[in-house]
């Protein structure tokens, strides 16, 4: 079993005590997936199972268990695909509940209701309508991506870094699909940090980075919806600054790897340096994103279909190549304090890999 984190634990929680992980990593995977046929899809990011139900598995004796396993599989892999889910989206934030509690979540950590969200949804505040309906009307990271490039990849981002307290786990059920096109592509952070030398991995260690989202308040404007001041899921993700600091290589406590935490959506600026080096750094990182396609999976959804990833560790952009509805729901946890264990390992350190 994992242990407690100790006081003196060298890892730093971005200054908050109160919101560390509860469990020392790594988690181990207990292999009661095993039963499920899977398939790896990329050697370095992406699972998709058969068969496996997350209704089901919030029903079974050994839900615990089955849980935590995914949330072992779902850090380790990066994303975890599942066909043809049936379940409800208050059966998503049940079970993004025990994912993200059985995974270590501090305390004071929850689902994240986001700036943007409308109050009194009939969904529930923590539900968030992904649709490109809501996009066209200018609503979200997507059309403030649009206005200043027309390159796609501009789009990757990880989930909600502006907030002190971040995500760790997303799902998201598409139930409304174009006939053709509307592909989702994740890449790993994991990988990228491998992809470094390890002079500038020293380096971009000693960092931090700012994260910026105040363009929503921008959004809420055109949307004719006030923006959510309130608690969003965590004591320390409040107000309306939409602004936060965390470093620029972060440890994933599930497995205990490093990982890149910069993303082209709401990271502005490398802290410590100047502007100029600042942008030098987040281009080269940004392109070691973008340009390196055997770090990326692409997922073709079919109706219904669910993906559940680890927002620590990767990044991912949605594909707008289609004029049709494509709608789905989006359920985010919240873990720790973005921090850097300085005993934390490569992925493929820990995995005995070659560079």
């Amino acid at each position: 079993m994992p242990t407690i984190i100790q006081e003196d634990t060298p890892a730093l929680f971005g200054g908050h005590s109160d919101a560390r992980p509860r469990l020392s990593p790594p988690l181990e995977y207990s292999g009661s997936l095993d039963a499920y046929d899977r398939q790896d899809l990329t050697p370095v990011i992406g699972t998709e199972f058969e068969g496996l139900q997350i209704a089901e598995v919030l029903q079974s004796p050994s839900r615990d268990r089955l849980i935590r396993d995914l949330a072992v599989t779902i850090s380790t892999r990066g994303v975890v695909f599942l066909r043809n889910q049936d379940i409800t989206p208050q059966q998503m934030r049940e079970f993004a509940e025990r994912l993200t509690q059985l995974a270590g979540c501090p305390e004071s950590s929850g689902l994240h209701v986001h700036p943007l969200t409308e109050e009194g949804s009939e969904l529930g505040d923590q539900i968030s309508v992904i649709s490109s309906e809501k996009q066209k009307k200018g609503g979200g990271l997507t059309h403030q991506l649009s206005d200043v490039s027309r390159f796609a990849s501009a789009g990757w981002h990880t989930d909600i870094s502006f907030e002190p307290v971040p995500s760790d786990y997303a799902m998201l059920k598409i139930h409304t699909l174009p006939k053709t096109g509307g592909d989702t592509l994740w890449a790993s952070g994991y990988e990228i940090y491998d992809r470094l030398s390890p002079e500038m991995a020293s380096f971009l260690e000693r960092l931090t980075a700012t994260h910026d989202a105040t363009f929503f308040h921008d959004e809420a404007r055109r949307l004719g919806n006030p923006l959510r001041k309130g608690t969003r899921g965590s004591p320390l993700n409040h107000g309306d600054e939409l602004t936060a600091v965390h470093p620029v290589i972060r440890t994933n406590p599930v497995t205990g790897w490093k990982s890149v935490y910069v993303n082209k959506g709401f990271t502005k600026r490398i802290n410590g340096v100047t502007k100029d080096e600042s942008d030098v750094l987040l281009a080269y990182l940004f392109n070691l994103v973008t340009q390196n396609h055997d770090a990326q999976v692409r997922f073709k959804w079919r109706k219904n279909d669910m993906a559940i990833w680890d927002n620590r560790s990767t990044w991912h952009c949605a594909t707008y190549d289609y004029a049709e509805t494509r709608t789905g729901d989006r359920v985010c946890s919240l873990g720790e304090a973005p921090y850097l264990d300085p005993q934390s390992k490569s992925r493929r350190q820990a995995l005995g890999e070659r560079p």
